[in-house]
């Protein structure tokens, strides 16, 4: 269910408000109708680089449209100035929507933009959308939780704040060796070898993997390899962001399918 924060105790003169939507992995289809009411109801949207254009059209005609994009490795609007331009708009009496890929609060910063319009008075609500760790997946048929093969499934990010330390890629594999877990890895393409390579101190070499780029669109891609096969695989395909990677016995038998098909042990596939 969406989640409306409370405003912050002295609250403002403002009579507008603000929404963070989740636009999912892009796939229009893929919105709740939660989703699809706000954004009909929107006067302006600051839109996230990875929102497709078929979800931004649903906004009425005389709504201001603003691209904010963020993407790893590419220049990006500052966070401080989407902030800022969410709160000058609520100010001004507008439904803000703040439409982002995926979930707001699953690596989308939407955690951090609702504590900010809190602190200012602002009422934030927020809805859900389908992350691309649960869609990339299931395009391909692989459940994240199976009674043979996985209890659980972790969300990781590979892309840690700068300067700050990134994930324990040993103690993950461990972690997910021992507990019987599915990995699942946000924004890990640029750092695939060291991941690939620290997953290694912990899982077996022949752990079955996939890697799922824009998923749900109709340029879909994926491949499927074992662990240490990962990043020679990626780049061998050309395969770049976005993109999720999937660690864990859950894939083995998608690895196998393909395998079957084709003696490569690892194939790139369109959607």
């Amino acid at each position: 269910m969406p989640t409306t924060y409370p405003p912050h105790p002295h609250p403002t003169d403002t009579h507008g408000r603000c929404t963070l939507v989740g636009a999912g992995p892009g796939d229009p289809e893929l919105l709740t109708l939660k989703a699809v009411r706000a954004i009909e109801s929107a006067t302006v949207l600051l839109v996230d680089d990875l929102v497709s254009d078929a979800i931004v059209a649903l906004a009425p005609r005389s709504a201001r449209i603003v691209r904010v994009g963020k993407r790893g490795g590419c220049k990006s609007t500052p966070q401080a100035f989407i902030e800022k331009l969410m709160l000058m708009a609520v100010h001004e009496g507008e439904h803000v929507v703040r439409l982002k890929g995926g979930d707001p609060f699953i690596f989308g910063r939407g955690g951090e933009e609702a504590e900010h319009l809190r602190a200012a008075g602002v009422a934030v609500e927020v809805v859900n959308g389908i992350t691309a760790g649960l869609s990339g997946p299931t395009a391909l048929g692989v459940p994240l939780t199976h009674r043979e093969h996985a209890q659980g499934v972790l969300f990781i990010t590979g892309h840690a704040r700068p300067g700050a330390p990134g994930p324990d890629w040993p103690l993950l594999a461990h972690t997910a060796q021992q507990a019987r877990l599915t990995l699942v890895i946000y924004m890990g393409m640029s750092g695939a070898r060291p991941i690939q390579d620290g997953l290694l101190q912990g899982l077996s070499a022949d752990t079955p993997v996939a890697v799922v780029q824009h998923a749900s669109l109709p340029q879909q891609r994926h491949a499927t390899a074992t662990l240490e096969q990962l990043a020679d695989t990626i780049a061998h395909h050309g395969l770049g962001s976005p993109s999720v990677i999937v660690v864990g016995e859950v894939v083995r038998g998608l690895a196998a399918l393909h395998q079957n098909n084709t003696p490569h042990p690892a194939q790139c596939h369109a959607a």
